[in-house]
């Protein structure tokens, strides 16, 4: 059963949240036993997930794609509401995945921000010097971590870009022509995807070892 000390935290945090200060969100949480690095840890995890659901989605998007350019006499009206849905779940998915890195980014800042003002309350300089190399190289491995997400995100966008295009095409000429004009679409939509899922594989694997580098699971 949830404890009475939870369930009031959980409250307060709920509250905080809606007026949105990010300082009192964190110790409200802090209060529950749920700090900065689970929830940065958590966060991580999130991000991850949510690429891998992206990848899932483009690569559904793209397999829709290819039914439509290889079929000679099709329905093209149910061809491009099938197109456009695969587009729509593509975008959503990308905006997930870009909500939940700039997730994580928040909560990381608030971390280390904390970490560093923390340093200066140590009256052992030994203790200090090793808090100090935990936090360089917690940082350092986030930055690597931060960047191969950055780059993931980024490699949404020019396939987003190519979806869209083609889905208003076929929308704009519902007719045999279009169809046989997306087919040369095809072939570099699949290069850009590939490329896309390669960008999230790192970033997924930047974030295992992140998390692992946390001590989590």
């Amino acid at each position: 059963m949830i404890s009475r000390r939870l369930l009031i935290g959980v409250a307060s945090i709920a509250v905080l949240t809606l007026n949105g200060c990010a300082t009192a969100y964190y110790g409200a949480w802090e209060k529950v036993g749920y700090h900065k690095r689970d929830i940065l840890q958590e966060r991580v995890e999130d991000a991850r997930d949510a690429q891998s659901d992206a990848q899932v989605e483009f690569k559904d998007a793209l397999e829709q794609f290819g039914s439509v350019v290889a079929i000679e006499d099709t329905d093209l009206k149910r061809a491009y509401d099938k197109l456009n849905a695969e587009y729509e779940d593509s975008l959503a998915a990308s905006e997930l995945v870009s909500e939940r890195v700039n997730e994580v980014d928040e909560v990381a800042n608030a971390l280390f921000e904390e970490w560093e003002d923390e340093l200066g309350q140590y009256t052992n300089a030994k203790l200090r010097s090793s808090a100090k190399g935990q936090l360089d190289q917690t940082v350092n491995n986030y930055s690597t971590l931060l960047r191969t997400m950055r780059n993931a995100e980024s490699s949404m966008k020019p396939v987003l870009n190519t979806f869209k295009d083609n889905v208003l095409y076929l929308k704009h000429n519902l007719n045999a022509q279009a169809v046989g004009a997306l087919r040369g679409e095809f072939q570099s939509l699949q290069t850009d995807v590939q490329r896309l899922v390669a960008e999230m594989n790192k970033s997924i694997a930047e974030s295992d070892k992140f998390i692992a580098s946390m001590g989590g699971s």
